[in-house]
């Protein structure tokens, strides 16, 4: 459900998001740790800090604190200063951070997007869509659940102060356990919320409501309908067969093909039955085929539209047969393509 989701709007401090989703992946690569020491520089600490009219965090300026704090503080507190310091610390500059965030938001699908800080505070060409916040928190949930996990955390301690999350709905409904809240004066009060109910996740992407109850009742009221009219099924699990393959020149003489990650779609209730699944695979392969190569892609539609797709990879590799076996086989493959 969703109305004007492609409207590029200013997406206020869930641009933390994409912070973290950064900063995740960096961890990630090996390019930073939780352990690194960051520094509260004199630019994060005035252009981000208790003398700011925004959101702090509240660490103190020239002094170093743990990266894994830094970040649970800009979750929860949402604070300007931590993020202006991860920055730096992952990129050099916020300026070149940007970069990185456009890149990475490049790779989720965010075409809709620009970003030119990591706090989010309003400024020229800085903008998202609401579609565009609900892949990315989709991103961030599949991809790093660890730290999506600080999305949670209901309140955080720095320097003796305690602030709590902005988000009413933990307070509100057991089963959210994040996302993000934003607001300043040209974004409004935004909220970008997620819930887990069994088996079922959905994500909701409120913007520019009117108040922070609004946002929060907002969002809740969409959590709830989609919970409501919608059922989540698991269609395909990592490592079992979906289809298999006929291989030339191969020890085996098929190759089983599987998904990489649980396929997961969400339908209308009652509408299971109608879902219709397909591949797009080539007729034959060749060996050596290498465990995880992608050979094609599995779709699954309701009336005509995909609901989901995943590529197919193959699950074993399968080696390249001895010489008599090659030959038979390319006698074959002639045979059958003349």
């Amino acid at each position: 459900a969703g109305e004007n989701v492609d409207t590029r709007v200013e997406p206020a401090s869930i641009t933390k998001v994409m912070t973290s989703y950064v900063i995740a992946a960096e961890i990630a690569s090996g390019k930073v740790k939780n352990e690194d020491q960051v520094l509260m520089s004199e630019r994060a600490w005035r252009e981000g800090g208790a003398r700011t009219d925004g959101s702090f965090s509240g660490f103190p300026v020239n002094q170093r604190a743990p990266l894994h704090d830094m970040e649970v503080g800009m979750a929860v507190q949402s604070g300007n200063d931590a993020a202006i310091a991860l920055a730096e610390h992952v990129a050099g500059t916020q300026e070149a951070f940007a970069d990185l965030m456009n890149s990475y938001a490049a790779r989720i699908g965010m075409g809709g997007s620009h970003f030119v800080n990591a706090h989010g505070l309003s400024a020229p060409e800085h903008y998202s869509t609401a579609h565009d916040l609900a892949r990315l928190g989709q991103a961030f949930i599949r991809d790093y659940p660890e730290a999506y996990a600080y999305n949670s955390i209901k309140e955080f301690t720095v320097n003796g102060i305690t602030q709590p999350n902005r988000n009413l709905l933990l307070w509100r409904d057991p089963s959210v356990d994040g996302i993000k809240t934003g607001h300043h004066s040209g974004a409004g009060y935004c909220l970008m919320s997620s819930a887990k109910r069994g088996d079922q996740r959905l994500i909701a992407v409120v913007m520019g409501a009117g108040s922070e109850r609004q946002r929060a009742d907002d969002s809740l009221a969409l959590l709830n309908w989609g919970f409501r009219f919608y059922e989540t099924h698991k269609l395909y699990e990592p490592g079992k067969p979906v289809a298999q393959l006929k291989v030339w020149k191969g020890k085996a003489d098929q190759a089983q093909l599987g998904v990489t990650a649980p396929l997961l779609v969400s339908v209308p209730r009652g509408r299971y039955a109608e879902l219709k699944p397909s591949m797009e695979v080539p007729k034959s392969l060749v060996a050596p085929i290498a465990a995880g190569q992608p050979v094609g892609t599995v779709k699954v539609t309701l009336d005509g539209q995909v609901v989901a797709q995943a590529p197919l990879v193959a699950i074993a590799a399968v080696e390249e047969a001895g010489f008599f076996k090659r030959l038979w086989d390319a006698f074959w493959m002639w045979w059958e393509s003349d």
